[in-house]
């Protein structure tokens, strides 16, 4: 059975390196490219960078890891004890990359739900100023009707005006319903229930989706985001402390017991 030839390690070694600069590198442009335009002041903007970042974190992670196997699998068929000077050690700043990212993305939930629920309570203001606006009209519509039921004279202007022939179209709809409206009270109050029924209940619904958007996507990207920080902070904790455990000379001295 014949051995495998060295030159193989080596370059299943080197290509794996190559693809995992590649993945580092291009995961940090496009990470830089996020960032523009840069409004870190805006909410909206934080929270649309949180889900890109979460969205693409798994693929520098895969980089490192890639880079890493390439590492080991090269010091598996070598003799070579790598470079003395850490600095200048590529899997000394794949560690640190892998530490940063993990810090990140341990942090990252935080601020994310804590922009989610502001946001939320932003929209659901918005939606009890709606309501309110509508309930206003409600009301304004129901004064106006009484005003003219109690007042003989905007009665008969408001059937000359509809006798006039003067007004057509929408606008003429508008006082006929509103004559109507006049003579048969209860129409109006029955009106004014189902439409405060109505509104109430789509005030309700509006709110329970709100909430409910909202936590679905604070809850995805957190979770994703802890999961990811798991992943970085094992490989870059890790490493750095099997790196920083001792000099270049006692790694040296390690390698050769």
């Amino acid at each position: 059975m014949k051995a495998h030839s060295p030159a193989f390690p080596a370059f299943t070694a080197l290509s794996l390196k190559v693809v995992g600069v590649i993945l580092i590198v291009s995961s940090v442009i496009d990470y830089i490219t996020l960032l523009v335009p840069f409004n870190v002041q805006d909410r909206a903007w934080q929270l649309t960078f949180a889900t890109q970042i979460v969205d693409r974190g798994v693929i520098p992670l895969v980089g490192i890891s890639f880079l890493l196997v390439g590492y080991w699998i090269g010091s598996s068929y070598s003799d070579s004890q790598g470079d003395d000077n850490l600095f200048l050690d590529l899997k000394f700043w794949a560690f640190v990359l892998a530490s940063i990212l993990g810090l990140l993305f341990l942090v990252l939930p935080i601020v994310h739900m804590n922009n989610i629920n502001q946001q939320s309570q932003e929209y659901l203001k918005q939606i009890s100023a709606g309501a309110t606006q509508a309930q206003q009209q409600l009301t304004a519509q129901s004064q106006l009707v009484d005003s003219l039921r109690k007042d003989p004279k905007k009665l008969a202007e408001l059937d000359e005006a509809i006798k006039s022939g003067k007004v057509q179209g929408a606008q003429l709809q508008q006082l006929q319903e509103l004559q109507k409206l006049t003579q048969d009270p209860k129409i109006l109050n029955e009106r004014l229930t189902a439409a405060q029924t109505q509104l109430g209940s789509r005030k309700l619904d509006a709110e329970k989706r709100t909430q409910t958007e909202a936590w679905k996507l604070g809850l995805r990207t957190s979770l994703s985001s802890l999961l990811l920080a798991l992943g970085y902070i094992a490989i870059g904790w890790t490493g750095l402390r099997g790196m920083g455990g001792g000099s270049p000379a006692s790694r040296r001295k390690a390698q050769a017991r």
